[in-house]
């Protein structure tokens, strides 16, 4: 990690440190239906980031003070394996794991059609195997993916990414050392597509309103970018499941 003091230019000649633009994302690759015993999953590589998601449901959700009458509930439990990151993680759930598991949550609930499934629950299941910068969104990516395997109607695929701020320049796709500059500023952004709806928009830091709006802009065309991957990946799968009959 860079010292406070210490000069870094996170962008030269228009190339980043990794050597990417300032408006491309990390090398992102994606699987759908990894999972046989799950009705829906999805494991996706982005960057060092490895991720696996699963689903199981809709089911009756029990105890039964938990039921909606009016719709279904969704229960994301985001987690990252003790192997994840450098220094061991503590193998409980940490606060920072809470709060993406009730964000993603809510993003996604904004997704499925939830009313065709009352008094149900759909579990959502995501481990984090390897951590470099942008999991909330990857792990959200895959999530989609996962929930639109198990044949969940969906008025659309929930796409995300992160953007933000290193060494004075606005960049998509931070990763870690990007995420450590001095003046980093974090912006995990998922919106659905079609509509642009935006349905989780966090920032760590703070940005001029000139800085906002590109950010905006750059981190709803990267969104994008990753609805495209998706709907390429699930092409994929079912075109095999096709092949195969």
């Amino acid at each position: 990690m860079p010292k406070k003091d210490e000069k870094i230019e996170y962008v030269k000649g228009g190339k980043r440190l990794d050597g990417r633009k300032v408006d491309e994302l990390r090398p992102i690759k994606m699987e759908v239906g990894v999972l046989p015993r799950a009705d829906g999953s999805a494991y996706i590589e982005w960057g060092q980031n490895k991720i696996i998601a699963g689903v199981m449901g809709p089911r009756e959700a029990l105890p039964k003070h938990t039921q909606n009458p009016y719709k279904a509930r969704v229960s994301y439990t985001y987690r990252m394996a003790t192997f994840s990151v450098p220094d061991r993680k503590n193998p409980r759930p940490a606060r920072r794991e809470i709060e993406i598991s009730k964000v993603s949550g809510e993003a996604l609930e904004r997704a499925i059609f939830l009313e065709r499934f009352p008094n149900t629950t759909i579990d959502v299941f995501v481990e984090i195997l390897d951590s470099n910068a942008g999991t909330r969104v990857a792990a959200l990516v895959a999530a989609s993916l996962a929930l639109a395997d198990a044949g969940l109607p969906m008025r659309d695929l929930v796409s995300a990414v992160g953007v933000g701020k290193a060494g004075g320049e606005i960049i998509l796709d931070l990763n870690k050392d990007e995420e450590d500059a001095p003046d980093a500023v974090d912006i995990p952004l998922a919106i659905l597509p079609r509509t642009e709806e935006i349905v989780l928009l966090q920032m760590d830091g703070l940005l001029t309103k000139a800085e906002w709006a590109k950010s905006l802009k750059l981190g709803i065309e990267g969104c994008k970018q990753i609805h495209e991957m998706q709907r390429q990946a699930l092409r994929k799968k079912f075109a095999e499941a096709e092949a195969k009959r």
